[in-house]
């Protein structure tokens, strides 16, 4: 069994409003264990067998939109995984403000040739870091304000992708530990 955190893209933003215990029960219905939700914008904490990751997202999309009606991205990570995305932060031997880091989480890996060509906007004082499936963001001004959003990084790098705050990363991986099997 592998204990996942599941980040859906869009949910609870505009008119994609799902209630959290309506997203636990689709969860469940799919026959994985030990199912929270952290905040209201589509975090889900669950265990699930190893095997067959790949199918794991694409049934919960297709659970989402035939129990939900909602269309949605569902972008994995194992409580491993996302202790090496803590792990691996760049902006974190600098001592910034906590509060002003991103992850841009990425469901595969973009395609070398689009990441070798990234056209990025100057976006002053944002930077960015791009490792495999994860982009890290520095946004002094507040992740509202910057260019190098959710929607650039999918535009460029043709890739689903969802954005949480440095907190929120850190509060799901303190999750997905607590209730390891």
């Amino acid at each position: 069994m592998t204990r996942y955190v599941a980040m859906l893209r869009g949910v609870n933003v505009g008119s994609r409003k799902v209630a959290m215990a309506d997203l636990r029960a689709v969860f469940a219905t799919l026959g994985h264990k030990d199912v929270s939700t952290y905040i209201q914008s589509g975090n889900v904490v669950f265990t699930a067998p190893a095997a067959g990751r790949g199918n794991v997202a694409r049934l919960i999309e297709e659970r989402i939109a035939a129990d939900l009606g909602l269309v949605v991205s569902v972008i994995l990570r194992t409580s491993d995984e996302l202790a090496q995305v803590i792990d691996t932060n760049p902006f974190l031997r600098r001592g910034l403000d906590l509060r002003s880091l991103h992850v841009t989480f990425l469901a595969a890996s973009p395609d070398a040739a689009l990441v070798h060509q990234l056209d990025i906007p100057p976006s002053p004082p944002d930077e960015f870091h791009l490792f495999d499936r994860e982009v890290y963001l520095h946004c002094p001004n507040g992740y509202g304000r910057t260019m190098l959003n959710n929607a650039f990084w999918e535009r460029r790098l043709s890739v689903p992708a969802t954005t949480r705050n440095w907190n929120t990363v850190t509060t799901l991986l303190q999750l997905t530990r607590s209730q390891e099997p």
